[in-house]
């Protein structure tokens, strides 16, 4: 089996995705435009909209406020603490959020890791359909995303995940 890796571009409502896969179709990355640490295509790779389909398909849906729960097969390379926190990511259902510190306790890593479950998390290389966009601040905050606070608040408004403001007397 060689190395391929393959790649289609999808116009989506937060701009045209690009997706990957390794040489089994395995989804191995999912890039918005200008994302921070985003993929861009390299010599050598083969343009293939074959191993996508699904994805597309799943993403049409998805966006369309249809699709709840990805179904694709998906293989992102990254320290054990990486995956670890990126099986977590998996767990926030649809329409919730979650913070840091709570990604933090679901792998078993104390209040301390907080900020290299952050790192984990803006490492993410499948946006989207991995969903780093419902890791919030412990107030409740947008903060950080790799594919910019605009397109995170754009996620969890069609996700319709965003918490309730704070009342005025907390603030």
């Amino acid at each position: 089996m060689t190395d391929l890796t393959r790649w289609t571009a999808v116009d989506a409502p937060v701009g045209r995705l690009l997706l990957t896969a390794g040489p089994d179709g395995a989804l191995t990355s999912l890039s918005v435009p200008g994302q921070k640490g985003g993929r861009t295509v390299e010599p050598g790779w083969r343009h293939d909209p074959g191993p996508f389909r699904a994805a597309e398909e799943q993403l049409a849906a998805y966006f369309a406020g249809e699709l709840k729960e990805f179904r694709l097969h998906l293989r992102a390379h990254g320290t054990e603490f990486r995956q670890r926190v990126w099986d977590a990511l998996d767990t926030v259902p649809y329409g919730a959020t979650a913070t840091y510190g709570e990604i933090a306790a679901r792998i078993g890593a104390p209040r301390a890791a907080v900020r290299a479950v952050g790192g984990a998390i803006g490492a993410n290389p499948l946006l989207i359909v991995r969903p780093c966009h419902r890791v919030i601040g412990a107030g409740g905050a947008l903060t950080g995303y790799a594919g910019g606070l605009d397109r995170k608040l754009w996620l969890l408004t069609l996700e319709n995940g965003l918490p309730d403001p704070a009342p005025a007397a907390d603030r």
